[in-house]
């Protein structure tokens, strides 16, 4: 059974248009793992946090819960950096194919 946690998400000092997603993506980060994290859009998500592959599900649930969005197994293949999951989540939010 999924856990339905809320998330709070505090503005960071970053700049750039990407910046309030990747706080996000952050918090659900350290929310998972439990650990603080640093990531940058070139932080590799399994090599670089040491994600297994029950993590990446369970990142992969916080992401489509906190975004109620869902993200297609073909998609997930594809996602290997924080910058390919902030592209994928800006894109299906907005609703524009990959």
């Amino acid at each position: 059974m999924r856990q339905n946690t809320q998330l709070a998400v505090v503005g960071g000092t970053e700049a750039g248009p990407n910046a309030s997603i990747r706080s996000e993506i952050s918090a659900i980060f350290e929310q998972v793992l439990n650990r603080p994290v640093s990531i940058e859009d070139d932080t590799d998500i399994v090599e670089d946090l040491g994600m297994d592959s029950l993590g990446v599900m369970n990142f992969v649930m916080a992401i489509e819960d906190y975004y109620d969005l869902s993200i297609p197994l073909d998609r997930i293949a594809q996602i290997q950096t924080v910058a390919d999951l902030i592209r994928a989540v800006q894109e299906l939010r907005s609703g524009v194919p990959a």
